[in-house]
């Protein structure tokens, strides 16, 4: 009898991102979010550079399984491009590297603009709704912020 395969935690700046690494990242949201989601848009816009941008995601076997990247933005950690591949769905990837990008965050405040679909699956995790449903890219968001202790 085998062990059950395993997914393994990384998180990572961009400059310690190897290129392969990197490019199956970059696959990864292109395949679910421009082609799966039929969303034309740049979805390398600039912010993985970014000193403050951590990566964080789960592999298996050298393949993407699930990834996001929390930004350091204006004071707040903006957790976003949380994708999950479709072979992993249902496994709990997301709601692992959810917990994970909050342990990362801390205490400090955190943002993200949800699919509208999903405000209950970051409700879990103390996301609140802050402000009106708007539309992105064809898909309906919410922008939502974590409550804290401290608030």
């Amino acid at each position: 009898m085998h062990p059950a395969p395993h997914d393994d935690l990384r998180v990572a700046s961009f400059r310690d991102l190897d290129t392969t690494t990197l490019y199956a990242i970059l696959r990864l949201r292109s395949d679910v979010f421009v082609v799966e989601q039929n969303c034309a848009y740049p979805d390398p816009d600039g912010r993985d550079t970014e000193p403050g941008t951590r990566h964080l995601w789960f592999e298996r076997d050298g393949e993407i399984r699930a990834y996001l990247r929390i930004l350091a933005d204006h004071g707040v950690e903006r957790i976003g491009r949380v994708v999950t591949a479709p072979d992993a769905r249902g496994h709990g990837l997301a709601g692992k590297l959810i917990t994970e990008a909050l342990a990362v965050i801390g205490n400090r405040p955190s943002v993200l603009d949800a699919q509208a679909h999903l405000r209950d699956f970051y409700a879990r995790f103390g996301f609140e709704v802050t402000g009106p449903e708007y539309v992105e890219d064809g898909i309906p968001h919410v922008p939502m912020k974590r409550v804290t202790a401290g608030r």
